[in-house]
């Protein structure tokens, strides 16, 4: 299974590029990315397993480059793979007071 990533910025209509973002599985930190131009990570943490995953966004250290005051300093998805064998994608829309996510293909 893999797994990619897509942040985009609402506020400003455009991909959230240099966001980090932390993949850990039992507490374990698997693999560490940072978003590219177009808001994307792709093959984060390699081929995954059937198991429970969380995503970390550190939304604090984007928005203050940004120079832009924000609510949620970190964003964690906690997502569940079931089909080891499918590609996931797990999109987040970002504003600096709210965000959104769902299961992407």
């Amino acid at each position: 299974m893999s797994l990619s990533t897509h942040v985009l910025d609402a506020s400003t209509g455009r991909p959230a590029s240099g966001v980090t973002v932390t993949l850990s599985h039992s507490g374990a930190e698997l693999a560490t990315g940072v978003t590219d131009g177009d808001g994307r990570i792709s093959g984060l943490g390699g081929e995954l397993s059937a198991g429970i995953y969380r995503l970390r966004f550190d939304t604090g250290a984007y928005f203050a480059a940004q120079r832009v005051t924000g609510f949620y300093p970190e964003v964690v998805i906690t997502f569940e793979i079931t089909d080891s064998a499918a590609h996931h994608h797990v999109p987040l829309l970002l504003s600096p007071y709210s965000y959104s996510t769902y299961r992407g293909s």
